[in-house]
């Protein structure tokens, strides 16, 4: 589920149903939803915030591809570090609620989190790659390898905007981890890789349809 803002340049994803395990067969999962429902009747549904999508307001009305950066609150910047793992959807809640207990305040006032801790529970942060100007086209181009083939103001690759005290490699900043692009009439591609969900990647495609006046 997206929700936007009235200009259309912020959207919250937002998933409705609880974490489950994905690597249990499906008759198990059914089983596992109707022994919730039998033991716990009265639970109240849940929308849990998956991201935030904001786009770039173009206030000089300057010509090039939107600017975009997507804060993933269920995967942590830890995820793209050297040995680092996402979180299965099983272990979002518990994820979340370890961050919660390791970030409480002492008697000072103060968070006695180490900050190596901290930093590596920071959300993960994706930002548009910049495009280059073809001087022979004169258009903003990406390399997408072939897998996008028709200009649009709704294409876009999106890379781990990651800070030097995060201890992320250049390498790995530099890897296309969502790219979304229009091959036909009503026809887009989306590729997605790790640490990205086909749920998460397809919700931050889905922002991109809608009317942004403000952002281009």
């Amino acid at each position: 589920m997206n929700r936007s803002n009235f200009l259309g340049t912020k959207f919250t994803i937002m998933d409705g149903e609880p974490p489950h395990d994905s690597s249990l067969p499906l008759n198990c999962k059914l089983q596992q939803k109707v022994h919730l429902k039998q033991v716990l009747p009265k639970v109240a549904a849940a929308n849990y915030k998956v991201a935030t999508v904001s786009y770039e307001l173009n206030v000089l009305r300057t010509r090039g591809p939107r600017r975009m950066r997507c804060t993933m609150h269920l995967i942590p910047i830890s995820a793209i570090q050297e040995g680092g793992t996402a979180p299965t959807p099983l272990k979002f809640t518990n994820y979340l609620n370890e961050h919660a207990s390791t970030t409480t305040p002492d008697s000072t006032g103060f968070d006695n989190t180490p900050e190596s801790t901290q930093r590596a529970r920071e959300p993960l942060v994706l930002k548009n790659k910049a495009p280059r100007w073809h001087e022979q086209l004169q258009c903003w181009c990406l390399n997408f390898k072939g897998r996008v083939t028709v200009a649009s103001v709704k294409n876009f690759q999106l890379v781990a905007a990651a800070e030097p005290s995060q201890n992320v490699s250049p390498a790995e900043q530099e890897k296309v981890i969502l790219q979304f692009g229009k091959i036909g009439k009503d026809i887009f591609t989306m590729d997605y890789r790790y640490p990205l969900s086909a749920f998460q990647a397809f919700a931050i495609c889905l922002s991109s349809f809608d009317t942004k006046p403000a952002c281009e």
